[in-house]
């Protein structure tokens, strides 16, 4: 977006501030920005963040904004802003969409490509919502025991979206915004990922004769349909758009850690023999890493890491991730996630959440946060812990995760 444009919504915010009437603010905003796409407002707005412009001034711009749109209340108004704001994003996307989608298409048709797992999962679960909306009809027809039942067994299928989505959100959101600067998919889709899971999650054993429950299952399955469409037209051509080859096969080696999602996992040789090739040159080195307590080569301490009962992450004083130990997880760790930024690795609303207890931890307000949980249906106890030199000078965070099943059972004897 034009610069000057960046220039009038710091100006409409101070007016604000300095306690100038809405009206009068409006009236000008309408002016100026009433044929400029939503979407570039949003991204306009997101540059006013990333200045250093706290997020409540920003968001004073929601009234501001909502004057574009229909509705009767303010609410309302705000809810059209925010649909505008995605159909935008449809439309600004669009020019690189349309010559990229049939390059999306061919990249997802290499067997073994991300996009091409993605895609036939899409393909998969496109399947199970056709076969749920003719469930749909025939308990509204014949309300029976047999026809709940069939429901429920069908949404355990759809339940396996969220395992699609944790992919997106490991793999693509984060790598968009923080290597490519694109924050739109991140901010809108992968807060409706989250509603969609946990809306399902949470009818998932309803009395689907009830009609509000069936309702949200409508509805819900209409909302997956949207994220398809939106996935397979905008979202994978955006990628194919930016990523890189060696992007693609570490978005590839990180998406073996996962479940399958309705569609087995399937080798891609191309990427295969690079990170083969990769991986010969990275483990060459025989240098000794000598420490106070004793010493390792390479090898050895990668092993003990490994070994350890607990997942580790660590981040440095910068709040780059630097590391973390391999093996199954249950919090998933995306290799291209090493040297990022550890809040572009968060949904917006955990963002805030992580902040604040790096922000006590650099402090020295607190030095550890305890979180019991259940992960997968096993008890769970993960830490964050405030990592310090001998001076006590803090130098990251490291985040350990324990599964604590195997006590639980020991104590309950």
């Amino acid at each position: 977006m034009e610069e000057k444009n960046i220039e009038l919504l710091k100006d409409y915010i101070k007016r604000l501030s300095n306690g100038e009437s809405l009206e009068s603010v409006r009236a000008d905003f309408v002016d100026n920005f009433s044929d400029v796409e939503a979407f570039n407002i949003m991204q306009a707005e997101q540059q006013l963040m990333k200045e250093g412009v706290p997020f409540t001034e920003v968001q004073k711009l929601c009234d501001v904004h909502s004057a574009l749109f229909h509705g009767k209340t303010r609410e309302e108004k705000i809810a059209n802003a925010e649909k505008e704001v995605e159909a935008s994003a449809a439309r600004v996307t669009s020019n690189i969409t349309i010559e990229k989608r049939e390059a999306a298409k061919k990249q997802a048709e290499i067997v073994g490509h991300p996009l091409h797992l993605f895609t036939k999962e899409n393909e998969a679960l496109t399947e199970e919502i056709n076969k749920t909306k003719s469930l749909i009809e025939d308990i509204k027809i014949d309300p029976s025991d047999d026809n709940n039942r069939k429901i429920i067994e069908i949404i355990d299928n759809l339940r396996k979206v969220a395992i699609h989505y944790a992919k997106k959100g490991d793999l693509l959101y984060p790598h968009m915004k923080a290597k490519y600067d694109i924050s739109g998919p991140s901010d809108v889709m992968w807060s409706v990922d989250d509603e969609i899971r946990d809306e399902l999650k949470f009818i998932a054993d309803s009395d689907f004769r009830n009609a509000e429950y069936l309702g949200r299952l409508e509805h819900a399955i209409t909302r997956m349909e949207e994220m398809i469409y939106k996935e397979q037209n905008i979202l994978f051509p955006i990628c194919t758009k930016f990523f890189t080859d060696e992007e693609w096969y570490k978005i590839y080696q990180d998406s073996k850690d996962y479940a399958s999602c309705l569609v087995d996992f399937i080798k891609w040789p191309e990427a295969e023999a690079a990170l083969s090739k990769e991986n010969a040159t990275s483990n060459a080195t025989d240098d000794i890493i000598n420490l106070p307590g004793g010493h390792f080569t390479p090898a050895q301490l990668r092993a003990v890491l490994n070994t350890l009962p607990v997942e580790i992450s660590f981040i440095d004083e910068n709040d780059v991730n630097c590391f973390f130990n391999e093996g199954p997880k249950l919090f998933k760790r995306a290799g291209m996630a090493i040297g990022r930024d550890v809040y572009s690795c968060h949904p917006p609303k955990i963002e805030m959440m992580v902040r604040s207890i790096i922000g006590d931890f650099k402090s020295g307000a607190r030095d550890k946060v305890s979180v019991w949980m259940e992960k997968e249906g096993i008890p769970v106890l993960v830490e964050y812990i405030a990592v310090r030199d001998d001076n006590g000078q803090y130098i990251g965070t490291m985040e350990c995760v324990q599964k604590m099943d195997e006590a639980k059972k020991h104590f309950e004897k």
